[in-house]
């Protein structure tokens, strides 16, 4: 591993903005990466070598002309496959994508280019955003830089072994139920969900639209704070785009003392589940708060318990409408097109052949709970409970700044291990669900390594909407108490691969 990749993304841009490497040196160091490791990891799908080489030069000619440079001008990132990028292979995981090349960029991916960010390629993912295991990919497993027999978590999984792996200093994700925090957590990095409309969804492919959210992963907080200032802010051509001013997250991540800050510990999301050494790690947060000045008290969010059996009803209703579209009809995969067939027979071959046993599960999940008959009893049940865990938030923000927890109940488990037992594999969000269905802002951060595997244990910090800003400072002070702890920055100890 040459230096260049184990900078952090505020460092890179630094020796880019002074001459001391060039982008392209960089871009290409990150690309030898890739390749020397990536056949282990397969944290990517598409690697775009060409289109990469050509950003990190056009940084190098401004940065020579004279053109000031923002602050992420040259640094590489890994972006999850369900963006479009216009030309590159958008495939969201799915067999029935394949091959598909969108003809515009997400504004995502629009505001990833005037920053002069580079973009490396495309992270594998689950299906359709549907899994926390990226074992759901069509296109193969990725498997987690700390223990490659292990899981990354999902459905970022791309992402998230892309950042830990030094396979990229940031990467983008996307959080329906926790698919940017539960990776972060299990792969050791920093993963935020940012408030729902915070960050456009233009041309991220819709999996549940009232829930699905991109957000930054990076190997610290600060890290995350740049990219997310970068993609935030309103997009008229979102509808559910928050048309207000993006916090100041950047100078938040500066933060050095969170002294009087209110922090709740949620009681329900610390239970008889967890693992014995995730309850360690967070227990030794818990108390790091207090040293830091912090008042901490432990506050009850009752209708948390309900979480997930509400998201399981409302996620794959949503999904039932959204993946209606991929019909054989316009792009993407079709078979049986032999001119003897019917659209409609055509249709059905095609979406039996195209998705994947997950998909199919939460499609027939989602159009049985809104069929005629079964829509009140359970999709507009799973509804009122949203509202009821949306006030419980409101509640305990009344008593606290920010509220904290486990950010998964295990650490990374075994590939294979919860592929036959649904109900298991999605306990995996058991934490990070509300967030999503309130709509607040949420960050994990790594707490330490579990002293039962010696894997990454991560700890939630909650916020109230558009308080994104509250999550760096705290997020930032925790941190920097935790490497202080620890020794060393906690990425560091990521096993080289």
């Amino acid at each position: 591993m040459t230096d260049l990749v184990r900078l952090t993304a505020a460092e890179t841009a630094a020796v880019v903005a002074s001459g001391e490497a060039s982008a392209v040196e960089v871009t290409q160091a990150h690309l030898d990466r890739i390749g020397a490791v990536d056949g282990s990891v397969h944290a990517y799908l598409y690697v775009d070598t060409e289109g990469a080489l050509r950003a990190a030069r056009a940084v190098d000619d401004k940065r020579a002309a004279g053109v000031p440079l923002g602050p992420l001008a040259g640094v590489p990132l890994a972006l999850k496959d369900v963006l479009t990028q216009a030309g590159v292979p958008t495939t969201c995981g799915s067999r029935i994508l394949e091959g598909w090349r969108p003809p515009y960029d997400s504004t995502v991916v629009r505001k990833l280019r005037e920053s002069d960010v580079v973009i490396l390629g495309k992270t594998n993912m689950d299906e359709f955003a549907m899994g926390s295991s990226t074992e759901n990919s069509a296109f193969g497993v990725t498997r987690n830089p700390w223990d490659l027999e292990r899981i990354p978590g999902g459905s970022s999984g791309g992402s998230s072994a892309a950042v830990a792996g030094f396979l990229a200093p940031l990467a983008i994700g996307t959080d329906t139920g926790g698919s940017i925090r539960q990776p972060a957590a299990v792969t050791g990095v920093v993963g935020v969900k940012p408030t729902y409309g915070g960050v456009s969804r233009y041309g991220l492919v819709a999996f549940s639209s009232s829930l699905d959210q991109a957000g930054p992963l990076a190997r610290n907080v600060f890290d995350a704070a740049l990219l997310h200032a970068a993609i935030a802010g309103h997009d008229p051509h979102d509808s559910t785009s928050i048309d207000a001013p993006v916090p100041d997250v950047v100078d938040a991540a500066r933060a050095t003392d969170i002294r009087g800050l209110r922090v709740g510990v949620v009681r329900e999301l610390n239970g008889d589940g967890y693992d014995a050494g995730v309850r360690q790690r967070f227990a030794e947060a818990v108390e790091l708060f207090s040293s830091l000045g912090a008042e901490v008290g432990e506050v009850s969010c009752p209708h948390f318990d309900y979480a997930m059996p509400a998201y399981y009803l409302i996620a794959p209703s949503e999904a039932s409408s959204n993946l209606a579209r991929f019909d054989a009809m316009r792009y993407g995969l079709r078979v049986g097109d032999d001119g003897t067939r019917s659209a409609e027979e055509v249709m059905a071959m095609t979406r039996a052949a195209g998705f994947g046993a997950e998909v199919k599960r939460r499609i027939m999940l989602g159009t049985y709970a809104l069929s005629s008959g079964y829509y009140d009893a359970y999709y507009g049940s799973a509804q009122k409970v949203r509202t009821l865990i949306t006030r419980d938030f409101a509640a305990a923000f009344e008593q606290f700044d920010v509220l904290i927890s486990p950010t998964t109940p295990s650490t990374a488990f075994r590939i294979g291990e919860r592929s036959d037992d649904p109900l298991k594999m999605y306990l995996a969000d058991l934490d990070t669900i509300p967030s999503n269905l309130a709509g607040n802002a949420a960050m994990s951060l790594p707490a330490g390594l579990s002293p039962d595997d010696g894997l990454p244990v991560g700890v939630q910090i909650m916020a109230p909407a558009l308080a994104d800003d509250r999550l760096y400072r705290v997020g930032a002070v925790l941190e920097a108490a935790l490497n202080d702890r620890w020794g060393h920055p906690l990425i560091e100890e990521a096993p080289a691969l």
